[in-house]
């Protein structure tokens, strides 16, 4: 969008102009070189805005140094991994779940099959004997 292409335009921009003095700062050129360097890093407080690039640290990382820094890392990732192998074995035994209602499903389909064929098979046997029935009333009541 338009907004998107101004904002990167103005990040550009404020690159360029930081380089510049980091050039500047370099050559040891321009009034008070380490005043300057520090307000490169200190982030722009031109027109308002602060640098992206400066992030504010952590309260759970700061002050740690470099090894404490690993070490929390491998810590955070470890718990990870144990939540990851928690849901891993929560999933395989949903599956299992799944498999075993599946599998059951199945054999109640088998049962639900052979009982609608036994009952075909009644239903017929039954439909010839009312007419065997049905017949010999017929016989009976003019033979009488």
């Amino acid at each position: 969008t338009q907004l998107e292409g101004d904002r990167r335009q103005n990040l550009l921009d404020e690159l360029l102009t930081r380089h510049k003095q980091l050039e500047a700062s370099y050559r040891n050129e321009g009034p008070e070189p380490d005043m300057s360097r520090s307000s490169l890093m200190a982030g722009g407080a031109k027109r308002g805005t602060s640098n992206p690039w400066l992030l504010e640290e952590p309260e759970e990382t700061r002050g740690l140094g470099f090894d404490e820094l690993r070490q929390q890392q491998r810590r955070i990732i470890e718990e990870q991994d144990a939540g990851l192998d928690a849901l891993s074995s929560i999933i395989s035994r949903q599956k299992q779940m799944g498999q075993e209602i599946g599998n059951e499903l199945d054999e109640q389909n088998e049962i639900i099959d052979d009982l609608t064929t036994l009952v075909e098979s009644t239903d017929g046997r039954l439909r010839t004997q009312t007419r065997h029935v049905r017949m010999v009333d017929r016989k009976s009541t003019s033979c009488g």
